[in-house]
């Protein structure tokens, strides 16, 4: 049975299982929807995505999870929470991804709304950050959407033969 976590307008999000890989490839092998990530998974690179999100079910509770529509039953994006580091700094993440043919519809902001409600209530947060790649202005823009702001401070990530520069957005619990 699906464990469901949190529950928007138009969407359910629930923990990742190893059944959602076809679902999961239709986002990770997508070459556009991959640039943050400079290019496209490969089929066992997406395998280590799912067990990745599995384990830190286990470990922390919460980690991406696979976002549902609510009227097709088709899992379309992953939105979620993460523990990543800011330059050797522990934060949590929210983290979002999606399916191409569902940009520009409110998916990614809604996803990433509940997550922040979830960050600051269940996991009783007292900060949620997002770390964007600097060319991901509409990443960049769904956290604006969600209160949060750019932060000083730029972090390379080398991944995949390439420096990335990227930016920390932050919001605080009120």
């Amino acid at each position: 049975m699906d464990k469901i976590i949190l529950e928007t307008e138009r969407m359910y999000l629930r923990e990742m299982s190893p059944e959602d890989f076809k679902a999961i490839c239709l986002i990770m092998q997508d070459e556009q929807t991959m640039q943050a990530y400079n290019g496209a998974f490969a089929d066992c690179d997406v395998r280590t995505w799912i067990e990745r999100q599995l384990q830190r079910y286990d470990t922390y509770g919460y980690g991406l999870w696979a976002a549902i529509r609510k009227d097709s039953g088709e899992l379309i994006g992953q939105c979620g929470l993460t523990r990543q580091y800011w330059l050797e700094r522990q934060v949590i993440e929210v983290g979002y991804l999606f399916r191409r043919d569902h940009w520009h519809k409110g998916y990614a902001t809604e996803a990433a709304k509940a997550c922040k409600t979830y960050a600051f209530g269940q996991l009783e947060a007292n900060r949620l950050c997002a770390i964007i790649r600097d060319t991901n202005t509409a990443s960049q823009g769904v956290a604006q959407r969600i209160g949060m702001t750019r932060r000083p401070g730029i972090m390379v990530k080398h991944y995949r033969g390439t420096d990335m520069p990227h930016y920390l957005f932050a919001v605080e619990k009120y």
